[in-house]
């Protein structure tokens, strides 16, 4: 019986090497993180804009200072009073024209106010005929200055403490978070007003208000994360090895939990902004004339319904910001957290 013996052709490629090349390039952690928070595109932007206002704030200090935006003349505020947004005669909405109350026709308020030619405000002025952007910009620095500041005390006090308290367990566990629950239950508001006795109404005094009380709810988020991931197989093998509980949870347990950290951070900066918010609604935020975005918006909105641009202004600049904090932490969050990506 002949023996059939059959040959097989090799499609593709005949190098053996080339076939078992691997294409795709190795990456670390943080590369790979990074590459796909550039695929979230509103991660990306919000990225971006975060960073170009944080340099902006800093780089805008040598040009515009507090005294700038806080200076005015009182033998001219008739002049520069509640003058709209102009930047261009022929420009809908930013060609100093308001209609005043009564009136069908819009008025050219810097002519009819006697401004100089030439002198324009981009965003308008305020009551007193302050320049509302050179105002804004000062605003956003310091509640921009005042969130981040706070929110660093938060991750400080509050990682470290909820580290603490959840890989250690047991009794101390217990003894800490009831600790948690008393300050918890101290209502914001007397803390501020309580340091605003001892201090005065200013930038520290929120600070610390919000460094005092804040900090809580990171620390609960920790403690939870840390209770999870300390009964993990790395864990355990990392006590097997002999290394310290110190070691293991701030060298092995907090980058795991990093993720849900950055989102708690990202949140915590426009709450802290929109918290000073309110204490300058009440008189218990920035001392005036110093401009913060709440100031702002609280000092306009008797003029709402004539000046509507002097609330809008600071408004839109808290939701920008707000908003991109927020998109920038889902993005990190997803980005950081490797299960969460199919490719």
């Amino acid at each position: 019986m002949t023996e059939n013996v059959q040959k097989f052709t090799l499609v593709g490629s005949s190098s053996t090497n080339v076939q078992e090349k691997i294409e795709k390039p190795a990456l670390s952690f943080m590369q790979d993180a990074w590459r796909r928070l550039k695929k979230n595109k509103l991660a990306y932007l919000s990225l971006w804009f975060i960073s170009f206002l944080l340099v902006f704030s800093i780089g805008s200090t040598a040009v515009i200072s507090n005294e700038d935006a806080n200076r005015f003349n009182s033998e001219q505020t008739d002049v520069y009073r509640n003058l709209p947004p102009k930047l261009s005669e022929n420009l809908p909405f930013w060609n100093g024209e308001i209609t005043y109350s009564g009136n069908t026709i819009p008025n050219d308020a810097y002519e009819d106010q006697g401004v100089p030619a030439g002198e324009n405000f981009v965003l308008g002025t305020d009551t007193l005929g302050r320049s509302i952007g050179e105002r804004v910009i000062v605003g956003v620095r310091i509640s921009l200055f005042i969130a981040i500041v706070a929110t660093l005390i938060d991750l400080v006090i509050g990682v470290t403490y909820g580290l603490v308290s959840g890989f250690i367990g047991g009794k101390v566990d217990t003894i800490m978070q009831r600790i948690i629950e008393v300050i918890s239950s101290i209502p914001n508001l007397v803390i501020v007003t309580m340091l605003g006795l001892l201090l005065g109404n200013g930038i520290i005094a929120i600070i610390i208000s919000i460094g005092l009380v804040g900090w809580t709810s990171m620390a609960r988020q920790v403690r939870n994360m840390t209770l999870s991931y300390k009964e993990r197989d790395f864990v355990l093998a990392s006590k097997a090895l002999g290394e310290s509980n110190l070691k293991i949870a701030f060298k092995h347990v907090l980058p795991n939990i990093s993720g849900i950290i950055i989102v708690q951070v990202m949140m915590t900066i426009p709450s802290a902004i929109m918290y000073e918010s309110v204490l300058s609604a009440i008189n218990l935020g920035v001392k005036p004339p110093t401009a913060s975005l709440g100031s702002l918006i609280t000092d306009a909105q008797e003029n709402l319904q004539y000046f509507p641009y002097q609330v809008m202004v600071p408004a839109g600049a808290l939701v920008l910001i707000s908003l991109a904090f927020i998109l920038l932490g889902d993005g990190l969050r997803d980005a950081l957290d490797p299960k969460s990506s199919a490719d």
